[in-house]
């Protein structure tokens, strides 16, 4: 009897060990759930609707007011912009701009990665930053350095008449440029430090090109359409 008290006492503990064990295991894949990260990217716009890429996935046509599985919502699209929500947060988008959502807010610690989908010209266009200041950026693998027009760089107050002087061959012809070098340039959970630039005056650069300086700190990867960039260093 004793023998037989003492294993019922034994199960009993060793199932609220395990029940306790299941509880743990749920809280921790309850963080783990939290703690995911939704990266969205826009790849078109139409009146109402969006063609959203979600973690890299296929791109989905989603209505305004339809949630995702994901549980990303369209608030609002048009043909500049499209609004999203997750969790309570939002976010406004434009196309090949990429956003990041994770545990209810934008994510606070960097990934280093970002997902680009190309324009209806089959560009890559995204939103970024130098020095601290907004650009637009044109993906060029072409480009040997970021290259902004003289009067991006005056926008963004980088003082480019002190870097080196130099020409550049434009489809006008040659051009004055500056090397520079960038503190930061960030795009999406990518920030890089000292990044190689040039200044071009005159009319042949119209948007800022993100080049080989900062994409070859990255991995690239194409899964489709979309780009993927990696910080590598």
């Amino acid at each position: 009897m004793a023998t037989g008290f003492m294993g019922a006492m034994a199960m009993r503990r060793f199932k609220r060990w395990m029940d306790c064990r299941a509880c743990a295991t749920a809280g921790l894949l309850l963080i783990a759930s939290m703690a995911h990260a939704n990266d969205i990217s826009v790849a078109a716009l139409f009146p109402g609707k969006a063609v959203l890429v979600i973690n890299s996935s296929a791109p989905r046509t989603v209505s305004v007011g339809q949630t995702t599985p994901e549980g990303i919502r369209l608030i609002s699209a048009d043909s500049s912009s499209a609004v999203i929500e997750f969790q309570g947060k939002r976010q406004t988008l434009v196309p090949g701009a990429s956003g990041r959502f994770a545990g209810g807010s934008p994510a606070s610690a960097s990934s280093g990665r970002v997902v680009l989908s190309p324009d209806a010209r089959g560009h890559y266009l995204t939103l970024g930053q130098i020095n601290g200041g907004t650009v637009q950026f044109l993906v060029d693998t072409g480009a040997t350095s970021i290259a902004l027009p003289a009067a991006e760089a005056r926008r963004l107050g980088i003082h480019y008449l002190s870097g080196q002087r130099g020409y550049t061959e434009t489809a006008n012809g040659k051009a004055a440029a500056w090397r520079v070098r960038l503190d930061t340039v960030k795009v999406g959970d990518i920030t890089l430090h000292g990044v190689d630039a040039v200044v071009m005056e005159g009319d042949g650069l119209k948007v800022v090109l993100l080049g080989m300086s900062f994409l070859n700190r990255t991995e690239m990867q194409r899964d489709g359409q979309t780009l993927t960039l990696t910080k590598r260093f």
